[in-house]
């Protein structure tokens, strides 16, 4: 029987499992960890600085020359798993370059509802926006991204209206923007969410005027459903008026693609380091 879209409910929580396409997922995992480990090593002048006074509250800060412009990942995990410890591999191809990195930690659920992961994630945005000058920033040259779970909630941060014209660019990887299929698959037994609150945490139903210059990105192998998420949300944010920039990068997977995210001698990377560079 249908549960979305024509898919039954094991075709559609294979739609949303993206290590279905992947050939060794730990593999995948394992080389976020190592390179993490190996920015923590190699960089200097790493910050763990607090936004909020709970727990899971804090961010990882690379600084780069002075006055750089910062770039600010929000990792993915479906809303629980992962860590921002997880994150920190792209400060190696940032900061090499003069761009200053920070990886944003949040809440997990179950412990965490995805109402309060993305106000997590949206206060540490803020707080980074308003803090630009203490970390030597450069507060018009911030761009913003997140992979998975993690553009959602990039997104969600960005129609938040203190951030209205306060980030130069966004980079959206592999993105979920319609959270009524998520509702209906294996990933919300920790969420728990229903139609209702499904609906009202997707970006792609909310207005979308006031987004910055979008790059939308997916690799080359993802699931069809992750391909119809981007192709909606590029449409959608169009239609508001926002400059979008849709890639298709192959070679790349769901999980993989992130590490081209600070490298300038790839497609993906070159599209990101220009609203940081305007």
């Amino acid at each position: 029987m249908a549960v979305y879209r024509g898919f039954d409910q094991r075709e559609l929580d294979r739609e949303y499992s993206p290590s279905s396409r992947v050939a060794d997922f730990d593999a995948e995992l394992a080389a976020y960890a190592r390179e993490s480990g190996r920015a923590l090593r190699e960089l200097p002048g790493h910050r763990e600085l607090r936004y909020g006074a709970d727990g899971p509250e804090l961010i990882d800060f690379f600084p780069a020359v002075p006055g750089a412009p910062l770039h600010v990942f929000v990792h993915g995990g479906y809303w629980q798993e992962l860590g921002k410890e997880d994150s920190l591999f792209p400060a190696l191809d940032f900061v090499a370059r003069g761009t200053a990195y920070a990886a944003v930690g949040y809440g997990l659920a179950p412990a965490w509802t995805v109402e309060q992961i993305a106000a997590q994630v949206t206060e540490a945005v803020v707080w980074l926006v308003e803090h630009a000058a203490e970390l030597d920033v450069d507060p018009e040259r911030i761009v913003l991204s997140g992979s998975s779970a993690g553009a959602h909630l990039a997104a969600t941060a960005l129609l938040d209206g203190r951030l209205r014209g306060r980030i130069s660019g966004a980079a959206l990887l592999s993105g979920v923007y319609d959270l009524e299929p998520i509702a209906l698959s294996y990933v919300n037994e920790p969420l728990g969410l229903d139609g209702e609150r499904a609906r009202r945490l997707s970006p792609l139903f909310a207005d979308l005027t006031a987004l910055p210059p979008l790059v939308l990105a997916l690799g080359e192998y993802e699931t069809g459903e992750f391909a119809r998420q981007q192709a909606e949300f590029a449409h959608a944010a169009r239609d508001a008026g926002v400059p979008v920039r849709e890639l298709l990068i192959g070679g790349r997977n769901h999980f993989d693609l992130v590490f081209d995210l600070g490298r300038t001698d790839t497609v993906l990377g070159s599209a990101v380091d220009a609203p940081a560079r305007a």
